[in-house]
C-alpha cells in the first residue's frame, strides 16, 4: 500500500490509473477508523480495480461551538488498519494544502442541507460538500462509498454528485453496529464503561419503531412518542435533538410510514451527540 500526502502526486497517480484503464474507488474518512470504515473499503474493493482511502480531519465541517482539536486521531493505527483491509492507497493531505490562505470557494447543496443535521449544525454540510468535491477532483473516482449511518450526508453528496455532473457512482453501504446494536462511531470512545450501556438508547428506539411498523402502526406521531419513552427509560438524562420520519430521496417529512420511510434521530447523552437511522420497512 502506498501513502501519499501531496495533492499533485495524488492527481498524477489518479491520472495514471485512468490511463491504464483501471477504475478507482474512493472512501473518504476523517480517520480514527473502526470496523464501519473498513466495511466501506471492502465495498469499494468489490466495485473498483483500485481503492483510495483518504484521512483528513476537515476543519470546515466543524461548527463554531465544536472543538476541532479534540477530534480523535490515530494516523499510525489508521494506516495499519487500511493496509490490512487491502486498500491500495491512503491519501493524507495537509490542511494548508486543501485550504490555502487565499481559499474562498465553497460548494453548497441548498435545501437538503438545511434540515435535520443542517438545522442543528449550520455550515456543517457546506464543509462536507466542499471537501468531498475537492477529493473527487483530486482522485477522479469512478465509485465513491459512504455509510448509511450518516444518511443525510450521503443524500446531500448524492445530490451534489448529480448536480455537478461527476461521472461516478455513489454507493451507500449499510451501517455497521456493535453486538448490542449501537452504531459504530468515532464518538463512542467518549463514553465511560458505566455510560456506554445507555448509548444503546438510539438503537432500542429505532428497533421499537421498526417493530411498531411491522405490527401495523404507521403513525409517525405515535411511533415518535414511544421512541421518546424508550430513550428516557434507557438514559434518563438524554436530550433529544430530533426524531424525524422522511422519505429516502429528498428527506421530505412524512406523517405516515411508507416503504421508503427512514427514521433518523440525534440524541445528546453525557455530553456526547450521537446520530443514527433505520429504514422502517423491509430489511435495513
Amino acid at each position: 500500500m502506498q501513502t501519499i500526502r501531496s495533492i499533485k502526486k495524488m492527481q498524477a497517480v489518479a491520472r495514471q490509473f485512468a490511463a491504464e484503464g483501471k477504475t478507482i474507488g474512493l472512501v473518504p474518512t476523517m480517520g480514527f477508523l473502526h470496523e464501519g470504515h473498513l466495511s466501506l473499503i471492502d465495498r469499494a474493493k468489490k466495485a473498483a480495480d483500485v481503492v483510495i482511502t483518504t484521512i483528513f480531519v476537515n476543519p470546515t465541517q466543524f461548527t463554531p461551538h465544536e472543538d476541532l482539536t479534540k477530534y480523535p486521531r490515530d494516523e499510525k493505527g489508521d494506516i495499519r488498519k487500511i493496509k490490512s483491509a487491502g486498500c491500495d492507497i491512503v491519501f493524507i493531505p495537509k490542511a494548508i494544502d486543501i485550504y490555502p490562505d487565499d481559499f474562498q470557494t465553497y460548494v453548497s447543496v441548498e435545501k437538503l442541507s438545511q434540515t435535520l443535521e443542517g438545522a442543528a449544525r449550520p455550515t456543517h454540510f457546506r464543509g462536507v460538500t466542499t471537501i468531498v468535491a475537492k477529493l473527487f477532483n483530486i482522485t477522479r473516482p469512478d465509485v465513491a462509498v459512504f455509510g448509511m449511518k450518516d444518511f443525510q450526508q450521503a443524500i446531500v453528496l448524492k445530490q451534489m454528485t448529480h448536480d455537478l455532473g461527476y461521472p461516478l457512482k455513489l454507493i451507500i453501504a449499510p451501517t455497521v453496529r456493535e453486538k448490542d446494536g449501537l452504531a459504530m462511531s468515532s464518538r463512542n470512545k467518549y463514553f465511560t464503561p458505566d455510560q456506554r450501556p445507555e448509548a444503546r438508547a438510539l438503537y432500542y428506539a429505532l428497533r421499537t419503531a421498526k417493530e411498531m411498523v411491522a405490527s401495523g402502526i404507521d403513525s409517525a406521531r405515535k411511533i415518535e412518542k414511544e421512541m421518546r419513552a424508550v430513550i428516557a427509560a434507557t438514559c434518563p438524562s438524554a436530550e433529544i435533538d430530533y426524531i424525524a420520519f422522511t422519505d429516502d430521496v429528498g428527506l421530505k417529512k412524512v406523517g405516515r410510514v411508507a416503504k421508503s420511510t427512514i427514521c433518523s434521530l440525534a440524541v445528546r447523552m453525557h455530553r456526547v451527540r450521537l446520530i443514527d437511522n433505520m429504514k422502517l420497512t423491509g430489511r435495513g
